[in-house]
């Protein structure tokens, strides 16, 4: 599908569908207003008729018969005027391309959504569009005899301002990066797990390294791991006939000191994935219908693999890490017990006590790893725990971190992504929850706080760096469709916060 701005009359485009929008109880306007009057007042009067609210997402689609030379319209609603936002636009577009594919079109055009505002909006609203309409088309059909539906040829944003145009254009483009980006995390996340072992992970990475300009990569193995002491990787891949892998991306931008010219100095950010690639607990094995969604718990490094997928293409002003732990936790007589000792990178010792807490055993090493690169920042993901998703439900991310000034700038990239992000404490007094008798920390704690214990045993391992740990566990499966543009499995979640981070830096 190709996706297109230009300046045109909207009331004289040709296509299978026109594609235009309403305010929730706002009177008809603009173009709405003047294929009404095309139609002869057809569209108040079926308005009225379906009682067509233009509740955000909605659609009310009606037939032309040639009173325009689109041959059908759709207008979509846009919700309430005083809560207009990018996430606005990006539910109305996905919801025209949900209609268009059910319907068979095969042209698109439509408005360009909140083009009531100035260039830069109309930049945003582009932008906005194209990641609607790409991830609502996205679907992940590879195992299917069945193919998927047929999306359409073409999609055009078109409005009659040229330099709005010229904006929404800008804005699209980099839309399309982002989707592509969000898509290929998707890809990685929905693959089986048989199909997604650690070395499948590590060989995606290296196919984005390879497709890259000013990319470069390290992958350790178990015996390198061995001679670094990675014993948390060593760990929890010890119940696997899979190798474990630690991968090490590194973008460097042109010109700059990393480079080996005598450019500026860049800040550097670290991103940090969990990359556990099937979680079936361990010994401490999960329940049958809990292991179901578990090839999603690598989905921290997928949104890493993403974002560093166009990252080239994003050309950020600094130097970016990609790091992340690929293991498989599974239970075998090799498998690490509770009540055993491993000894992280660091030197520090961690005791087990349940082996489905392994994510934040993987995470201590790849974070201080990390932390020997000396970046300026770290921002680590992972589908880390369950009492998040207790605490903030499946549709929002926990935030926590040790840097007001990071949070901060990750919040805002989040709120422009539209991906919900809820910033949870670090308490000092829950630090006593992570100790043990034996070891420096233990790997599990009591109930009550569970994912502000993970961050706090995380935080343990990031050298007083600014860090911002996002706990993706709800957001980043999906069991059910939570909007318009994002519908059952993998989600590609916080891929575009990245992005609109690095962008920003």
């Amino acid at each position: 599908m190709t996706i297109t701005v230009r300046k045109g009359n909207l009331v004289d485009e040709k296509a299978d569908l026109l594609v235009l929008n309403l305010f929730a109880g706002e009177k008809l306007g603009g173009a709405v207003a003047a294929v009404n009057a095309k139609l002869e007042g057809l569209v108040e009067t079926i308005a009225k008729e379906d009682r067509f609210k233009a509740a955000l997402g909605t659609t009310l689609s009606i037939r032309t018969n040639g009173a325009i030379p689109a041959k059908r319209l759709l207008i979509v609603g846009l919700g309430d005027k005083k809560r207009f936002s990018e996430e606005t636009v990006r539910v109305a577009a996905a919801a025209s391309l949900n209609v268009a594919k059910a319907i068979g079109a095969r042209t698109v055009v439509s408005v360009l959504h909140g083009a009531g505002g100035g260039e830069y909006a109309a930049r945003l609203c582009g932008k906005a569009i194209a990641e609607g309409v790409l991830l609502a088309d996205y679907e992940f059909a590879r195992y299917k005899k069945e193919p998927a539906k047929e999306s359409p040829t073409s999609f055009a944003i078109v409005t009659t301002d040229g330099k709005k145009a010229r904006s929404a254009a800008e804005g699209a483009k980099l839309g399309e990066t982002y989707a592509k980006a969000t898509i290929f995390a998707r890809d990685l996340v929905n693959a089986p797990p048989s199909h997604m072992v650690p070395a499948d992970l590590v060989e995606a990475a290296k196919a984005v390294v390879k497709a890259s300009p000013g990319m470069k990569m390290k992958v350790f193995n178990r015996a390198q791991l061995e001679k670094m002491g990675a014993g948390g990787l060593l760990g929890i891949a010890k119940g696997s006939e899979h190798e474990p892998f630690l991968v090490h991306m590194t973008y460097v931008p042109k010109g700059s000191k990393a480079e080996g010219a005598k450019g500026r100095e860049l800040t550097s950010v670290a991103l940090v994935g969990k990359a556990v690639t099937f979680d079936s607990g361990g010994l401490s094995l999960k329940p049958a219908n809990s292991m179901e969604t578990m090839k999603c718990d690598m989905a921290g490094a997928a949104a890493v693999i993403g974002a560093f997928s166009v990252i080239s293409e994003l050309a950020p002003n600094a130097v970016v890490h990609g790091i992340f732990g690929a293991v498989e936790n599974m239970p075998s007589g090799t498998a690490v017990r509770p009540g055993d000792v491993l000894t992280i990178m660091n030197g520090k010792t961690m005791e087990i006590k349940n082996t489905d807490a392994e994510g934040r055993v993987t995470l201590a090493d790849t974070l201080t790893y990390a932390t020997r690169l000396k970046p300026n920042a770290i921002i680590d993901l992972a589908t880390l725990t369950g009492a998040c998703v207790v605490a903030l439900g499946e549709e929002i991310t926990g935030l926590m971190s040790n840097d007001d000034a990071l949070a901060l700038k990750v919040a805002a990239a989040a709120k422009s992504a539209g991906e919900l992000m809820w910033r949870m404490p670090l308490p000092e007094e829950y630090k006593d929850l992570i100790k043990t008798d034996i070891a420096d920390y233990k790997n599990d704690a009591p109930r009550w706080g569970g994912s502000l214990t993970a961050g706090l045993l995380l935080q343990e391992f990031v050298n007083n760096i600014p860090w911002v740990h996002l706990d993706i566990a709800g957001p980043a499966f999906a069991e059910k469709p939570v909007n318009a543009y994002t519908k059952k499995g993998g989600t590609g979640h916080a891929v575009r916060t990245l992005l609109e981070y690095l962008r920003a830096v």
